[in-house]
Order: structure tokens, then C-alpha cells, then sequence
């Protein structure tokens, strides 16, 4: 069966130890009363609710699903109860402001609470997730009639939001988007359009759903540059009876392969009464607001998911005896037995061990994060503000990207672990298998991910930030003066001088072949991600090698998890960078791109073309 304890000891060691999170938070200004002991207070509290609350519903959403008659949604038994004891715990205001009804407390107390709310119940999750994403966007764009009408209710968890972008025939291409608003004399528009994927969009959580709706205005241009942003209530606030209704319809619920619990609507929207968010024809930059709260959040449900396939697979290894191990280790009962629990066995200490190197990893990747993330909206020198936002931009694709690809790879590991039980629906790992499955997609996919990261920040500014991403790197490696763990720091320093190389060449390549840097997006933000992860688990290292004496047990298990990732886990940089070159050595001749000249529309045009130029295109 499932095993899962909040993780608090691991949590308190990466914000307090590795760090320094509370100090850090306390400086900014609204935060001076933030300590140590407020932040993992909130942390056993939050961990106390998704364990008591939360976990006994996983399965429950899972098997019953949602229910979708006459334009309504039944969320599954228990969801609605468990939403109204969320809201009374005051969890959705925890982060916003004591304006709205907020509680005023940094950003990284969110993220510590939903990787224990996602660890818990995905499928619920989904509910509440986007509410601090909406509030930020209505909040930094929002007329101030609009923040004094909305926000209050958001903030209190009375109602939910929804994030409508994506459409039937236009999914991770925004440019493509159909619906359209059409303003009114009243100051109002009337939006009508279809959109899909909608998560929440129909519920029976919460009274009202604020939807923000992607859309364009009749003077736009074409392409991403002409979408606007609005605001369309399901029921709109001021008005009796009827009118109160708006003129949006669910018009049916997605079955999937994975989060039941979680309503993936279809939704009609026909003259519906909306207004109008930030400037026309700007909306974009305004959802960006949402929709990069939702990657970190994603990223976090990748860590979550993760550290529950992780524990239950070690709490299984311990007990299934199966086979007698080669060797048996130091302080097992030497009594002779027909067989010995798993964990004895190489080959499962392994598959335990690369889930715990990415779990660990991607945890003080996460917190490092929202921490950052804090700075850069709080930092009272606006220098600081830019550098950190600068970070931001290289750090969370990676963060989305990898955790979630590893979150993946970790439960398909737990289940193996498992066995022929594991792919038994009692069990439960397989559900988290198919849960997970969906982050490595949505909130764009990871391979949107990589193209971003290479791309549209590396390429389009020249590698400057990455510049200062290596420079942190580099420090890193060279914090300190001992020779502690000296292997290592060299291993991250060559990492370092190889991203350098390679992101130069690249730069200097794409103006001639641009599609040299989507070829190599994918492996360069692993690479890039790796570099990252042996910095945090140097630090790591260190943090736990001074403090051995107060708790041998937990920090030499941290040190040895280090140098496991070094020794194990990092040669994977090896085949990224081989991969790399040769992609660069190919330069527009790429074999992937010949080999499937075959079957790519136009295929006439392509040989033409091929044959004239050396180059593909497409008309």
C-alpha cells in the first residue's frame, strides 16, 4: 500500500540549513516577522491536513470520478467537504494580501503547501491550485473596480478561478486562438468562443467560478500579439435571479487517462458578459502571470509525486522478501533464512536510490526557487529584483521540465519496485503512474519547455543570463576553502566550462540554421539542469558535513545521497553533451530531419527545396 509522512525533517533542512530561507524572507519588506518557527509551523500544519483530509480521498477520486449531467459537475465523494475545511483552515489566503483579506506571508509558504496538498491528492489539487496565479494576474493588471469586486472572494477560497487558453484547434499555439469579445457601451464585452482543457471549469466546490478567458478584440491583429485578456464570471456579482447567470456553458467533461477527481471541462462561452484585464491586445503578458505561478506549480506536483512513489517504494523494499541476497549487509540477522527483503538486492537499491537523488534534488531546486521568486518581487534594491527575475526565467522551465520527467520516470520505478503487485489497482502506485503522467503536457509542454529556455531566453539575449546561471554555478564549486568532496566540486566545475562551450556554439550557429536550437533544446536543459542540481547537492553536502555531529544518521545519508548523484546520476551529462555535438557537427543536414523528409507534408516541396538549397522549408 501507499506509504507517506510529510516530509518536515527534509523540508526543514533545505529552508533552514541549506537555505537560510527564514532570514532571507524576514529581510524583505512585509515580511519582518517571518521565522524559522512560523515557517514550520504552517509546514506540520499543512502536512497534517493533506495526510488527514486529503490522502483518504485520493483513491475515492480516482475510482468514482466526475459526473457531468445537463451542463453540471459532481465532484466525487468527499472533494466538496474537503474544500470547505480547506477554505476554513484560512489555506487559500495564505500568501495575499492583508488588503483582500490576506495573511500576508511569502510565496514560499505556498509552495511547502502544495507539494504536500499534490503528494497527497493531485486530482483535489487541481481545484485550488490556480487561485494564487489568478490573484497575482488580476492583481498587477486588474482595474482597481475590478481587485475590490474579485479579489476578496478569491482570496477567502469563497469562489475558484479557472485559466481558459487553449481550443479545439489551437492548443500550445496561442497565435491560433478564435474567440472573440466584443465591447459594449457599458464598458463590459460579450466573449464568444469554445475552449477545452479547462480544469474546475464546472464544479460543485464553490458558488461563483472567475474565469480568465484569452481572447481577441475586433480591431486585433493577427497571432499571439492580438490576444487579449478578460474576465468572465460564471455567475455575475450585483445581479438577481437569472440575470445573474451568465451565458457560459459546460458542455461536457473529458475521460482521461488519470486525475479523475479532477473536472477537464468543455466549455461554450456565447456573448458571455466579461470585462476587459490590462491593456488591449496585451493579454498574453498578463496570463503570463498565471501561467508561470502554474509551471512552478507543476514543477512542485512533480516533487510531490515523486517523494510519495519514493516512500512507499522503500516502505515496500523493506518488507517483501523475495530471494536471498549475494551479500548480506553489515548488522543483518545472521540467522539463515529462505529469502531476504528486497532492499538486500542491488538492483532495487538502485532503482530506491535514483528516485531519491531527483527527489531531494528537485525539492531544494523548488524551494531555491520560491524563495528567489520572493526576492524578485520583494527586494527592496530593484538591481536585485531584475537578477533575480532574470534566474526565474532560466530556472523554471528546468524546474517544470525535469521534476515532472522525473516524477514519471520515479512512480514507473516505485511500481517496478513493486512488482506484478504494483500493477494492481489495491496497491495504488499505479494511480499515481497515471496522475503524473499529464504534468510532463500541460502548462506547456516540456518540450515547449526546452524550446523557451534555449530558445527565447539563451539564444535571444545572447547567453548573458546563462552567463551569470554558470558564474553562480561556478561559486559554488569554489564556496569553500576545504578540500571536502574536492571530486565533485571539479566534476561541477568541467559541467560548467561544458555548458559554456556549448551554449556559444549554439549561439553562434542559429542565425545560420535556426532550427539548430530546437534540435538540442531538450538536451541542453537537462544539461543545464543537471548543472544546477550538482551545485544544490555540493551545498547540500556541506551543510550536512558541519552538522554530522548533531544527527550522523540524517546528514551522512545526505552526504552519501551526494556523492551517489555525483558518481551515478551525473555521468547521464555525458551522452546530453555527445548528443550535443553531434547535432552541431550535423548543422542543417540533420539525420532526423532526412529521415523523416518522407512522411512530412510537402514532401515534394522539401526534396525540391533540399536538393536546390541543402536546406528544408515549408510554404
Amino acid at each position: 500500500m501507499l506509504t507517506y509522512h510529510p516530509p518536515i525533517r527534509d523540508i526543514r533542512f533545505v529552508l533552514s540549513e541549506l537555505l537560510n530561507a527564514a532570514p532571507r524572507l524576514s529581510a524583505l519588506p512585509g515580511f519582518e516577522d517571518v521565522d524559522e518557527a512560523l515557517i514550520m509551523e504552517i509546514a506540520e500544519q499543512a502536512g497534517r491536513f493533506s495526510t488527514e483530509v486529503l490522502l483518504p480521498l485520493n483513491a475515492v477520486g480516482d475510482q468514482h470520478g466526475c459526473k457531468y449531467e445537463d451542463g453540471q459537475v459532481s465532484t466525487p465523494p468527499g472533494f466538496a467537504d474537503a474544500y470547505r475545511q480547506f477554505v476554513g483552515g484560512g489555506w487559500p489566503s495564505l500568501t495575499c494580501d492583508p488588503k483582500y483579506g490576506g495573511q500576508g506571508l511569502p510565496g514560499t509558504l505556498h509552495t511547502v503547501l502544495y507539494e504536500m496538498l499534490g503528494a497527497c491528492n493531485h486530482a483535489w489539487s487541481m481545484y485550488p491550485v490556480l487561485l494564487r496565479g489568478a490573484y497575482e494576474c488580476l492583481n498587477a493588471h486588474a482595474s482597481e473596480q475590478l481587485k475590490q469586486q474579485y479579489l476578496p472572494n478569491l482570496v477567502s477560497g469563497k469562489w475558484l478561478a479557472t485559466m481558459c487558453l487553449t481550443e479545439p484547434h489551437a492548443g500550445s499555439d496561442l497565435g491560433l486562438l478564435r474567440t472573440r469579445a466584443t465591447p459594449q457601451a457599458d464598458g463590459t464585452v460579450r466573449v464568444t468562443g469554445s475552449k477545452i482543457f479547462i480544469s474546475g471549469g464546472q464544479q460543485d466546490l464553490t458558488e461563483n467560478i472567475i474565469h480568465l478567458v484569452l481572447g481577441r478584440l475586433p480591431d486585433a491583429p493577427a497571432g499571439s500579439k492580438g490576444i487579449s485578456l478578460f474576465l468572465v464570471p460564471k455567475f455575475i456579482p450585483g445581479r438577481e435571479g437569472a440575470d445573474a447567470q451568465n451565458t457560459i456553458t459546460c458542455t461536457g467533461i473529458e475521460h482521461k487517462m488519470g486525475i479523475h477527481g479532477s473536472a477537464t471541462c468543455r466549455m461554450e462561452f456565447e456573448e458571455a458578459t466579461g470585462w476587459l484585464v490590462g491593456e488591449p491586445h496585451r493579454g498574453l503578458a498578463a496570463m503570463f502571470i498565471m501561467m508561470n505561478e502554474a509551471r512552478l506549480a507543476v514543477g512542485i506536483q512533480g516533487v510531490a509525486t515523486a517523494d510519495v512513489a519514493w516512500q512507499s517504494s522503500l516502505a515496500y523494499a523493506q518488507e517483501r522478501v523475495q530471494m536471498r541476497a549475494a551479500i548480506r549487509p553489515p548488522g543483518a540477522s545472521a540467522r539463515k533464512q529462505a529469502a531476504d527483503p528486497i532492499i538486500f538486492h542491488p538492483p532495487v537499491q538502485r532503482l530506491l536510490m535514483n528516485q531519491r537523488v531527483y527527489v531531494e534534488g528537485f525539492r531544494m531546486l523548488a524551494y531555491h526557487i520560491a524563495v528567489i521568486l520572493d526576492e524578485a518581487e520583494r527586494h527592496p534594491d530593484t538591481g536585485q529584483r531584475a537578477l533575480k527575475q532574470g534566474q526565474l526565467s532560466l530556472l523554471t522551465p528546468v524546474l517544470k521540465s525535469m521534476a515532472t520527467d522525473q516524477a514519471f520516470d520515479g512512480t514507473s520505478k516505485a511500481l517496478q519496485i513493486f512488482g506484478g503487485h504494483g500493477f494492481m489497482t489495491e496497491m495504488g502506485i499505479e494511480q499515481y503512474v497515471r496522475d503524473t503522467r499529464i504534468a510532463l503536457i500541460y502548462e506547456g509542454t516540456n518540450e515547449i519547455q526546452a524550446i523557451d529556455l534555449v530558445v527565447r531566453k539563451i539564444v535571444a539575449d545572447k547567453g548573458r543570463q546563462l552567463e551569470l546561471l554558470l558564474t553562480e554555478l561556478r561559486q559554488m564549486a569554489h564556496g569553500a576553502d576545504s578540500e571536502f568532496m574536492s571530486a565533485q566540486r571539479g566534476s561541477l566545475d568541467e559541467l560548467v566550462d561544458a555548458i559554456t562551450a556549448r551554449a556559444k556554439r549554439i549561439i553562434a550557429a542559429a542565425d545560420a540554421d535556426s532550427n539548430l536550437p530546437h534540435h538540442v533544446a531538450p538536451d541542453m536543459l537537462r544539461l543545464i539542469g543537471h548543472g544546477v542540481l550538482s551545485g544544490l547537492w555540493l551545498q547540500a553536502a556541506r551543510a550536512a558535513q558541519t552538522r554530522l555531529e548533531h544527527d550522523t544518521g540524517f546528514y551522512q545519508a545526505k552526504i552519501d545521497t551526494a556523492q551517489y548523484y555525483f558518481s551515478y546520476v551525473l555521468p547521464e551529462t555525458a551522452s546530453l553533451l555527445l548528443t550535443i555535438d553531434h547535432a552541431l557537427e550535423a548543422g542543417d543536414n540533420h539525420p532526423g530531419s532526412r529521415a523523416l523528409a518522407e512522411v512530412l507534408p510537402f514532401q515534394a516541396d522539401f526534396h525540391a527545396d533540399s536538393e536546390t538549397t541543402g536546406t528544408a522549408s515549408r510554404a
